[in-house]
């Protein structure tokens, strides 16, 4: 099942353990917020930071929740491989600080999303910003940088738990993240074979 995930919206999905899902960058430079919720827990991006002592994600690994157990996997990259685990969601307090108050947000984006599962939560977590550049340099200054994907690339999560997964296509415009503007990404839900 192939679902679109309109420039600067937000599409849930619901998985189930051992699915997977492929995130791709259809025109090439566009950022995706990943988050995901199994039940009363959440992929927390500090709490992943943590259990693999890296800044950034490799494939292999596994994105952990606030209660420290795998929920996706990172199986697959076809991408350069920039995922930013540092930044916050975009939300109506970033843009109304950058001048534009009515904004779309990924932080907005993820509520309706749920919503349109009859779910909610009470928190934005910090997602996995996946495609997103922001390398740290050696005096500790976070660069900010056009995405460096092409179109198609991809990443693909495998579900290690039962769970929701809400990915936002970033609605950013007034940094460079987003190359000349957001587009489209698609998401590809991949059934267990087991």
């Amino acid at each position: 099942m192939q679902i679109t995930v309109p420039a600067r919206t937000g599409r849930a999905v619901e998985l189930r353990r051992g699915t997977s899902l492929r995130i791709t960058d259809v025109a090439g430079q566009q950022v995706g917020d990943l988050f995901a919720f199994a039940a009363d827990e959440y992929l927390s991006a500090s709490h992943t930071r943590t259990a693999t002592s890296r800044l950034f994600p490799a494939a292999g690994e596994a994105f952990v929740t606030n209660r420290r157990r795998p929920i996706l996997t990172l199986t697959a990259d076809t991408s350069p491989g920039d995922h930013d685990l540092l930044i916050a969601a975009c939300d109506p307090a970033r843009y109304a600080a950058l001048g534009v108050p009515d904004h779309p947000s990924c932080a907005q984006n993820l509520t309706r999303a749920l919503a349109g599962l009859g779910r909610r939560t009470p928190v934005v977590p910090q997602p996995v910003n996946v495609f997103m550049r922001v390398p740290v340099t050696a005096g500790g200054v976070l660069e900010w940088l056009p995405a460096a994907t092409e179109p198609g690339d991809s990443i693909t999560v495998r579900a290690e738990l039962d769970c929701v997964v809400v990915v936002s296509a970033c609605p950013q415009d007034l940094t460079v993240i987003n190359g000349s503007g957001p587009t489209d990404l698609a998401l590809d839900v991949l059934e267990d074979l087991r």
